[in-house]
């Protein structure tokens, strides 16, 4: 039986929903019996317990090193710190690493993979080169652009670049030049560039029919309204939240109706607002139909989800280059992007600079920003078409299929 090895990096969910997209997929390429090892940590690692309850001897927690949490996303002074110092229950990180490296190096010798496939962890690539096996790396970013902040990074970018370079393949999880949205966040070196192929957008499968909608459902349409989406870790989530509430307290979003999509698997969040400024339970607020300003969600079903990206006008985001995608290609919606850090502004800049969105980086530009899109809502319009033509949305599909040429390819 064919061993693969899936290396899932912690940080964001991005990783995570990419590779289990690629798993519901692997099967119809990949003809001989396989098994999967999964290797994570902290949410990710929990995520793949409760997905895979059956499976727990071929989950493994690997103590990947991760930027420190600060209050807007990671903390640059914090993680540099970091380096050679313990910060917040985090060992040095020149520890962390040779710790890691050691125990994925067990995992390596124990399994003897096939195969390894790695969404964001670049130790691996290493690894699997030392003992010629087959890897493939799927990202949205190699050596991203940096601003003038952010300036001394630059030798770390090179680091990470030299360590994604060791990697069999590199499978760019978007759409082929010129509709790449990550393209300010890849910059490929000359020596890579005949290992990269471009597999798509890692889209959902297309949702199953049911029978009727939601509460929720019932109660947004026929109105008009943005959607605000709350994503990444808890201090991405949480960074994203405070800014968007500062937002909210402007006079010119006193009438605009929104919904916030908190991504958090908690159903005390959800509530309603009305412009009576009276709280109400989503049902409540149907039987009583309420004029409402503000719906807050701790977590949307896929439906839900698929239902308010179809009504809305347009979506404010951080940037995630997985959650544009979805909605930019998937759904020709224009987004609103409020950055949290680097390689979230140049996914944003290059939507802003194609007319796909608006890049933000203040609280009043925001809603500057949503006056923008509604006067010239048919110029986004159109080019958002354009867009969705040239989207590529079968990643998954593709990177399954490279997977099984590249075992074809090893015999």
């Amino acid at each position: 039986m064919l061993k693969i090895g899936e290396f899932i990096y912690p940080w964001g969910s991005g990783h995570y929903s990419r590779m289990m997209r690629l798993n519901e997929v692997l099967e119809d390429h990949i003809k001989e019996k396989f098994e999967i090892h999964f290797s994570s940590k902290d949410h990710v690692y929990e995520k793949l317990l409760d997905k895979f309850p059956d499976q727990r001897e071929k989950i493994h927690e690997i103590l990947m090193p991760t930027p420190i949490d600060g209050k807007f996303g990671p903390s640059v002074t914090m993680s540099l710190m970091n380096l050679l110092l313990p910060i917040a229950k985090n060992p040095p990180l020149i520890r962390q690493i040779i710790n890691y490296l050691k125990e994925e190096r067990k995992l390596y010798n124990k399994e003897k993979f096939d195969l390894v496939i790695n969404d964001g962890d670049m130790g691996s690539n290493i690894l699997a080169k030392n003992r010629n096996i087959p890897s493939l790396f799927i990202t949205n970013q190699f050596k991203p652009k940096l601003y003038n902040s952010r300036s001394y990074l630059y030798p770390s970018l090179i680091f990470v670049a030299k360590q994604i370079a060791k990697a069999s393949k590199i499978l760019v999880a978007d759409s082929p030049p010129p509709f790449t949205l990550c393209e300010y966040n890849l910059n490929f070196t000359e020596d890579v560039k005949e290992k990269i192929t471009y597999v798509g957008h890692f889209t959902k499968n297309k949702l199953s029919r049911r029978e009727k909608k939601s509460s929720l459902e019932k109660l947004v349409e026929d109105n008009d309204f943005g959607y605000w989406m709350r994503t990444g870790n808890k201090s991405t989530n949480d960074g994203t939240g405070q800014r968007y509430e500062q937002v909210f307290h402007q006079e010119e979003m006193k009438e605009e109706k929104r919904i916030i999509s908190h991504a958090r698997n908690d159903s005390s969040i959800d509530s309603v607002l009305g412009k009576d400024g009276k709280k109400y339970s989503i049902i409540d607020a149907i039987d009583k139909k309420i004029d409402w300003i503000q719906i807050d969600v701790g977590f949307l079903s896929e439906h839900e989800k698929d239902s308010i990206l179809n009504l809305c006008k347009y979506a404010v985001v951080n940037g995630s280059h997985t959650v544009m995608g979805e909605i930019m290609g998937g759904k020709s919606k224009p987004i609103i992007g409020y950055p949290i850090y680097d390689e979230h502004t140049n996914n944003i800049k290059w939507a802003h600079e194609r007319k796909l969105g608006v890049l933000v980086t203040n609280t009043k530009q925001v809603t500057e920003a949503i006056f923008n899109i509604k006067e010239n809502y048919e110029i986004f319009k159109e080019n958002l078409v354009e867009f969705s033509k040239n989207f590529v949305p079968n990643g998954a599909e593709n990177s399954a299929k490279i997977a099984a040429q590249t075992l074809e390819e090893k015999r």
